[in-house]
């Protein structure tokens, strides 16, 4: 008999649960993918060039407010969770919703969806997003380069536009970034590695990426997004920890399968959580999964010049994501406004713009710091203009990337950066030469 299943997904582990699970399997009819999490990414379609031959007019995406009602219209015998970052409390109200409604509720086994490679491959996940993963994961880069590797990073999916042009995407230089469209989201995770001299894939369809950036690499370096489980199987499995939302990673899905998978934990941002937090996040790590080895590491600041802070009204601007579904409460900015003594932090939502309204409605918990959101050109003009209007002596531009390269800001402009730093023996290099034997 066969079944009729909906994915649920925010346009990443969704379609990659679909392309090496579903789509060629008859015993299943996948009606639709419904999104959430992410704005604007529904009233699309799964495209007929990505979803096979079963599915000819391709697969429709809807909001994640119409599940139940697709589940009665549909007559659907399965649903299969397939999107990360969110509290086991939220998964499993899902399931209570599905359920009731009349379908199984389903999580498909992170191993079994895993590609296998012919190169080398180090994944670096996470257990929340905001913990590090893309610091980490360039720290990963820069230890092969030492090691004579050639390194190619393939990032965890952000296809937000015209999925038949984003099937398989190539980055290694600037022009790269327009010719593919890339939001801010997107440039903040493919922009530094571009800058170390590195190339990144992405795109939709992860076994064409893989076959592809295994001809010109040694090592595979699988760069994780949000908290979900790496897509390609790993030979070093690294895990990042963050010690300012202690308990998370055993209250997080699939957050707590990382760390239970983990070869490696490194507890970051030690340099600015309470040893008390630490400790916690280090005990969690232990009691889940003893064979793990456990690092610590600093999210070191870099700053041009810190005394431009001193007495100043600062609006920090930090990485949207991380703000938004993260739920972290404050990034790096803060606390370089807080280290190098910013007079106040300006609250920005009295100049909010258009769509930045938006998400301060659904993430009202963000407060006085504004998330550098940029999913659409909209959405970076609001971003722009919002900036613009804010009554601040300082704007700190605390984003992975270099914000006045997409927004002209008519203020003062501070670039607050951040990078991976050992604190801790043995350092991440001994431990991937001793687990590549090198």
């Amino acid at each position: 008999m066969i079944e009729n299943v909906i994915i649920m997904g925010a346009a990443g582990r969704d379609f990659h649960n679909f392309n090496v699970y579903f789509r060629d399997n008859k015993r299943y009819n996948v009606i639709a993918f419904t999104a959430t999490q992410i704005p604007d990414i529904e009233g699309r379609l799964y495209p007929a060039e990505l979803s096979g031959s079963m599915y000819p007019e391709g697969i429709p995406i809807y909001s994640d407010s119409k599940l139940v009602e697709l589940i009665e219209e549909h007559k659907i015998d399965l649903v299969a969770f397939s999107y990360s970052d969110v509290p086991h409390t939220e998964v499993m109200h899902k399931a209570s919703q599905v359920t009731a409604a009349g379908a199984d509720f389903s999580i498909i086994g992170a191993p079994y969806t895993m590609l296998e490679s012919s190169r080398k491959v180090i994944s670096v996940c996470a257990v929340r997003t905001g913990c590090g993963k893309s610091q980490t994961s360039r720290q990963v880069i820069k230890i092969l380069q030492k090691m004579g590797k050639k390194v190619v990073s393939v990032r965890h999916p952000m296809p937000y536009g015209d999925l038949t042009k984003q099937i398989v995407q190539r980055f290694s230089k600037y022009e790269d970034f327009e010719t593919h469209n890339c939001t801010i989201e997107e440039r903040e995770e493919y922009e530094p590695v571009v800058d170390m001299g590195a190339v990144i894939y992405a795109g939709v369809d992860y076994e064409k990426i893989l076959r592809e950036a295994e001809q010109e690499a040694d090592v595979v370096v699988w760069d994780g997004g949000n908290n979900d489980t790496s897509f390609y199987r790993p030979d070093i499995n690294i895990v990042v920890f963050d010690p300012h939302r202690p308990g998370h990673e055993v209250s997080y899905h699939p957050g707590e399968t990382n760390m239970i998978m983990a070869d490696i934990a490194i507890i970051n941002k030690v340099d600015s959580a309470k040893e008390t937090d630490i400790e916690t996040v280090r005990q969690n790590i232990k009691a889940a999964n003893p064979k793990a080895e456990i690092l610590l590491a600093d999210s070191e600041l870099i700053i041009e010049d810190e005394a431009l802070i001193k007495g100043k009204r600062v609006l920090v601007v930090e990485d949207g994501p991380t703000l938004t579904h993260g739920e972290m409460a404050y990034g790096a900015g803060v606390i370089a406004a807080q280290r190098f003594g910013a007079a106040s932090l300006v609250d920005p939502r009295p100049y909010l713009v258009g769509t930045l309204m938006e998400t301060f409605e659904t993430y009202p918990e963000i407060g006085t710091l504004l998330p550098a959101m940029g999913y659409s050109p909209q959405q970076v003009k609001d971003l722009e203009e919002t900036i613009n209007k804010c009554d601040c002596d300082l704007v700190l531009a605390a984003t992975p990337i270099d914000l006045l390269k997409l927004v002209k800001i008519d203020k003062p402009t501070l670039r607050i950066r951040y990078e991976y730093k050992d604190n801790s023996e043995p350092t991440l290099e001994t431990l991937i030469r001793n687990r590549l034997g090198e």
